[in-house]
């Protein structure tokens, strides 16, 4: 298990975050539009400056609040104490449970769901993998401690025991879960709006350039603070699941 370090980032952590936030990465994350497709469909966001300032503020009202101030909380707890190693399975708990009756719609439960599962059996196949290759290193324990977790193991959760194994500081594991939140929702602007490949490129830099702001409000954030009341997105959410044609998965 990699610790983090106070010398700053290694070469091999910056490329585990890379990997990590990926759309690449094996979870169905590019599946999902968290509510935008519907929002194209009901003529909210029809042109490249509604969708910017629709994702800007799902950043910061969403995704801050919530998710980011999830994995900000929970990437300590996985790497537990500094003397002991012991995982705060409790606090795990707590914060898988808190993101699973926040979400506000049966499509958004199953997203977190389906996702965190997918990630763990990611890091379950590429620990078996590392451990069949060299003899002198163990399946991390905590991958049982994730797949525990009743009824799911939620993406937050999942995505911050990832995070936390790259031995990563924890801001810069927060800007890798939000870039990678990013990435996969300019993907989905592009294809519902839809958008042109430049103009969701210039979509993406407003996105990163907001980011070090939304990551300082979720680590600001206490148990108190945190929340996921999103009506808009709710409502869009469930209307989603039973609108007549869709290229996002419900």
């Amino acid at each position: 298990m990699a610790a983090p370090s106070d010398a700053g980032l290694s070469a091999s952590a910056l490329l585990q975050l890379m990997w990590l936030a990926s759309p690449a990465l094996p979870v169905g994350g590019f599946s999902y539009s968290e509510g935008l497709e519907s929002a194209v469909d009901a003529g909210l966001v029809t042109t490249e400056a509604q969708a910017r300032t629709w994702l800007v503020d799902q950043l910061h009202l969403a995704l801050a609040r919530a998710d980011l101030a999830v994995v900000a909380q929970a990437i300590p707890a996985w790497r537990g104490d500094s003397e002991t190693g012991s995982v705060d399975i409790d606090r795990i708990e707590a914060l898988n449970s808190w993101v699973r009756v926040t979400r506000e719609s049966s499509e958004f439960r199953q997203q977190t769901e389906q996702m965190g599962r997918s990630l763990l059996e990611w890091l379950r196949t590429r620990d078996a993998a590392h451990v069949a290759a060299h003899a002198d290193v163990a399946v991390d324990p905590r991958l049982a401690q994730l797949a525990a977790l009743k009824p799911a193991p939620t993406w937050p959760v999942a995505h911050a025991l990832a995070l936390a194994r790259t031995g990563s500081p924890l801001r810069e594991a927060l800007l890798a879960h939000g870039f990678g939140w990013a990435e996969n929702m300019v993907q989905a602007a592009l294809k519902t709006v839809p958008l042109g490949q430049s103009a969701g490129q210039r979509i993406l830099a407003v996105l990163v350039e907001a980011l070090p702001a939304a990551i300082d409000s979720a680590l600001a954030l206490g148990d108190e603070q945190r929340q996921a009341h999103t009506p808009m997105l709710a409502i869009l959410s469930a209307q989603h699941e039973a609108q007549y044609s869709r290229l996002f998965r419900s």
